[in-house]
């Protein structure tokens, strides 16, 4: 079974300019967790999921440090600081999307898609065709199909 089979076909998508508060009615209507992101060609170039959002509603925490002969060591990941406040800041989904999006292309395995979910922890997984969206995969339909193949 390939992912073509088993991939939804109608995805809904945002641009990067589009703003962060509309993400979030659309995944709250549309009982989704994440949206890939396109540019004008329907390249996906990003994914904005909860988890991003839910930066913007927590509660930002600066990083602890100490100072040492006039230098500053963090004691936490400074990095990840400014990714959250990247996210925590965000008006446009350009600012809270993740950029690193795993693909796969339609033609791609089940079990494949499946390994490629489990290995980078991801629950979703946009399918492409020539670098264009063509639909998306999550947990769930990966899940169906083992149903469908086993029952």
């Amino acid at each position: 079974m390939l992912a073509r089979d088993i991939m939804t076909r109608e995805v809904i998508t945002v641009k990067p300019k589009d703003r962060v508060d509309e993400v979030a009615r659309l995944l709250v209507d549309h009982k989704i967790s994440g949206i890939p992101v396109v540019d004008e060609e329907n390249h996906v170039v990003g994914i904005i999921t909860e988890k991003d959002l839910i930066v913007k509603a927590s509660e930002l925490r600066v990083p602890f440090y100490i100072t040492l002969f006039d230098s500053i060591i963090f004691l936490e990941n400074p990095i990840r600081f400014n990714n959250d406040l990247k996210k925590y800041t965000a008006v446009n989904v350009e600012d809270a999307m993740t950029k690193q999006v795993v693909t796969v292309e339609e033609d791609t395995e089940v079990s494949e898609v499946a390994k490629i979910m489990q290995n980078k922890r991801i629950n979703r997984v946009p399918v492409v065709r020539n670098g264009k969206l063509v639909g998306i995969i999550t947990r769930n339909d990966v899940l169906k199909s083992l149903v469908k193949r086993n029952g």
